[in-house]
């Protein structure tokens, strides 16, 4: 006489899993190419459409069998990927529920990573709206990757460049689907024809259900194509990720670019309007302005090609940085020069000029700093925030110079002030873009915040007694406080798995 456990072991050895199935099917089957053609369309997108993955999310098993076949056609390298599988939990009681996501590049209609891009290195197909990566454009900056609130351009560090899924174009104009379309066991995913511009707002289903703390960035930003169907998402449907406190990248080149900058000019700006103050101070500027330009060249994986900056100037506000900081590259350099140049004919009326152009032209610059973290749509780095930062680290370092500590100490205690107050919002309830940054600054990041606070406090002392111990302080203190800032950012991205909850 069979048990119930033997019962069930029997009926356990004749079930098969989609990828028995999906196995079964092909060895049957030797030619599947038919098949697969059911899968994409046989005619290109007319005028008003372009091509966009479905994906069906009540057939989605999470195997990763896409990830797999994406990896392996295109050769990515071993910590590459350019398909993720993620997951969004929810439910009002417990155990809940949760449902796998399968994503990729969405092929938006306004694509943050081709606007943002300084050197054209992306494109989209006219005819099929494919966003496409031209690697060999690519100067590395890595913007396109803060720009896209999917996370979807993927840094090579091999190659020193930015790549990312093309929806295997190539094998589309052949008629043949997609690796991840072909690898998946339960047909989840398939290539369609969908319709662009004001066509397409009404049509456009993208995580249709998801609430305003489900950590995923609203669809109006970029119009992704990607369309989720098969199961409606509830209000309580959340990123499985969406508390693990892990910082982001410290990219310690742009700190360093960002604070020896601001503050170079911050000393610059001080002595055009105390010339009397001495060459000292403009001689230290010069040198922090132009170790910090020094400095971003670090954070590019082929500086050789940025001289195509150009080629973004209507679009990108990094291109409109560079084009900012090399016209006023050469003021500060005149400047010191005229102080230790003699006497000639024209050197008042150089003196003079200098000393009216850089203000204005410093203060560009540093606004096309602001501009490009505000551009990214990411709520830490809102452009009240960030301006704050920026200047205040420019006027701080001129009141050094002009022997203000009274003032100095006012403005730095009231800034320490707005910077801590924000990790009040740590105790808020529900998720939000600024809890996740403040719970990161009292948690993962909460050695270099205090860090951040005693140099501050140290460098208002050190400007009652001088003020170069002061300034070197002060950019001890900026450089932290400006690391924070690109490490307790909440990025956005798609759903991912169940994280640490510590970095």
């Amino acid at each position: 006489m069979q048990t119930l456990i033997d019962e069930l072991l029997s009926e356990q050895s004749v079930l098969q899993t989609p990828v028995a199935k999906f196995s079964d099917y092909h060895d049957r089957e030797p030619d599947l190419a038919p098949h697969y053609r059911q899968l994409i369309p046989l005619e290109k997108p007319r005028s008003g459409e372009q091509y966009a993955f479905e994906v069906a999310l009540d057939r989605c098993t999470g195997c990763k069998a896409c990830v797999s076949a994406c990896h392996s056609l295109n050769g990515l390298d071993e910590d590459e990927s350019w398909r993720d599988v993620g997951a969004m939990v929810g439910g009002d009681t417990a155990p809940g529920w949760q449902q796998t996501v399968t994503s990729t590049c969405h092929h938006c209609e306004d694509p943050g990573c081709l606007n943002g891009c300084p050197v054209g290195a992306y494109e989209k197909e006219k005819d099929t709206g494919i966003v496409r990566h031209l690697d060999d454009q690519c100067i590395g900056c890595s913007y396109c990757i803060l720009k896209c609130p999917y996370d979807v351009p993927k840094y090579s560090k091999k190659r020193g460049i930015v790549r990312k899924c093309d929806m295997c174009h190539q094998r589309l104009m052949e008629g043949e689907a997609p690796a991840c379309v072909q690898s998946c066991p339960t047909e989840a995913i398939r290539i369609v024809t969908v319709k662009t511009g004001e066509a397409a707002q009404a049509e456009r289903v993208f995580m249709d259900g998801q609430g305003e703390h489900s950590a995923l960035a609203e669809s109006d930003i970029t119009q992704p194509t990607t369309r989720y169907t098969g199961r409606h998402l509830p209000t309580t449907a959340h990123a499985a990720d969406r508390d693990a406190l892990v910082a982001q990248h410290s990219h310690w080149p742009l700190v360093l670019m960002l604070v020896l900058t601001q503050s170079g000019l911050g000393l610059l700006l001080a002595t055009c309007l105390q010339p009397v103050s001495g060459v000292a101070f403009s001689l230290v500027g010069v040198i922090l302005f132009m170790a910090g330009m020094v400095s971003a060249v670090f954070h590019l994986g082929q500086p050789l090609k940025a001289w195509r900056f150009f080629l973004g100037l209507r679009t990108s506000w990094l291109s409109r940085e560079i084009l900012a900081f090399s016209v006023l590259l050469p003021l500060p350099l005149l400047w010191i020069g005229i102080h230790f140049i003699s006497d000639f004919a024209s050197k008042d009326f150089l003196f003079s000029t200098v000393r009216v152009l850089m203000p204005p032209f410093a203060l560009l610059a540093v606004f096309t700093s602001v501009m490009i973290y505000h551009d990214t749509k990411r709520s830490l780095w809102r452009v009240d925030r960030t301006s704050l930062r920026f200047f205040s680290t420019l006027v701080l370092t001129g009141l050094l110079v002009l022997n203000q500590p009274w003032i100095f100490g006012i403005l730095m205690m009231a800034k320490l002030a707005w910077e801590y107050s924000f990790l009040r919002l740590r105790t808020q309830k529900d998720w939000s873009p600024d809890a996740h940054s403040a719970r990161l600054m009292a948690g993962p990041l909460r050695f270099v915040c205090m860090l951040r606070g005693a140099l501050a406090l140290c460098a208002v002392a050190a400007s009652f007694i001088s003020p170069w111990p002061a300034i070197f302080l002060l950019l001890g203190a900026e450089a932290l406080e400006r690391m924070m800032f690109f490490r307790a950012v909440s990025a956005p991205k798609m759903p991912g798995n169940f994280g640490p909850q510590t970095a």
